[in-house]
Parts: structure tokens; sequence; C-alpha cells
């Protein structure tokens, strides 16, 4: 049997996996986002967000119980967003993420989904993969009031961009360009396409899932 284990605190990737049949060990990563980033300093946009995904299913790894490492896939993610040349990752605070809406307000940016995937079979990493989810995102102009209203209710200071697909930020998005699942944070299909290049179909996770 197959765990596959995700090693994320977001509720949106792991609300993806369970809607897609998937029932995952979830680890979170204690990796020092600001520090990787840092050290890709000049990199592209793809190499910083799959850099990142790849460092936290390796910190990840660590974690895994001796009885789950034995047939394993750990999967890493981070998400950001690429707008005016540079890399918008979680805004943190209200100011920061009105500054974030007021200049992506009416516009179009790009959602970058690093992922990472690790094969894990007694103990030992068999596959190691990384790939970059790429899904343009087209911003409405939210009022001035729904805004404020927005920004009270928390929500965009903990995720990438300062928005979400699936929660209050939805109303704000006028469509997007590429797959809605890599904008919650987990791209199913290059997900799938990663785990093929494993050996691994997702038949199999769902016979792993289903019988836990």
């Amino acid at each position: 049997m197959t765990r596959v284990v995700l090693g994320s605190a977001s509720t949106g990737r792991l609300g993806v996996l369970r809607q897609a049949g998937l029932d995952p060990l979830v680890v979170v990563s204690g990796v020092d986002e600001d520090a990787v980033i840092a050290s890709l300093a000049g990199a592209p946009p793809e190499r910083v967000v799959s850099g990142l995904a790849a460092a936290k299913a390796d910190e990840v790894l660590s974690h895994v119980p001796a009885t789950v490492a034995t047939d394993c896939v750990v999967i890493g993610c981070d998400s950001m967003l690429f707008l005016d040349g540079r890399l918008c990752g979680k805004p943190g605070d209200v100011d920061a993420a009105r500054q974030q809406w007021q200049a992506m307000a009416g516009r179009t940016a790009q959602l970058y989904s690093g992922h990472a995937v690790l094969v894990v079979r007694d103990g030992t990493v068999t596959h190691r993969l990384t790939d970059t989810g790429i899904t343009a995102v087209h911003f409405g102009s939210p009022t001035e009031s729904d805004l404020e209203a927005y920004l009270r209710s928390g929500e965009p200071l903990g995720v990438a961009g300062g928005f979400t697909l699936d929660g209050l930020g939805g109303w704000f998005v006028e469509g997007i360009e590429g797959d809605p699942s890599n904008v919650i944070g987990l791209s199913l299909p290059l997900l799938r396409r990663m785990l093929a290049e494993c050996g691994l179909s997702v038949a199999r996770l769902w016979d792993g899932s289903a019988q836990l």
C-alpha cells in the first residue's frame, strides 16, 4: 500500500487531494522559506518555487514515521504569484495585502506552483522529481468597501499572492487560463504526470487510500 504524504499546511491543497480520492498523511514542513528564496536570488520564478517545494519535501521526509516510509510518496508544494517581474508570496499583514491588490486589480498575473515528488521504498528515495505548473489569473477590480471587508476577513494575509480561487477571493477572479487546481496550490494533471514518470498510477494511490 503506497501512502501519500502531503508536506503542506494548506487546507486548499489537502482539499484538492481529498476531492480527488486521496486521504494523505499531512506533515507540515519547518523549512525557512526566506532562506531558501535568498539562496535562489536571481533564479527564474519556476526555479524558485520548485526549489522551495523540493526543500519542503526533503525536510518533511525526515519526519515521516518509519512505518510509512516503507512505501510512500512525499509531495512538497509552494506557490507564488508573478507580477511586474517579481514573485509575490504571502502578504503577511493587511497593509501588504492591500498594496498587493492595488497592484493586481484589473490585471493578469501568473500563479506558479512548484511541485516536488519523492517516492520512498524502505526508507530510501527511489525517485525524485520537481516541476512547476503555471496558470494565468485574470483579476477583477473589487470596490474599496469590498476590498477592505476582504482584508478584514484575514484570508488574503496567509495565501500566495493575497488571494484564493476556492474561498472569499474567488469573487474577485474574473477568469483563469490553465489548470484551476494549480491556482489552489496543487496541480492534479501535473502531479499525475510526475507520478507516471515514477511508475505510479492514480488508481494505485486510490487503492491505497481505500485501505486506510
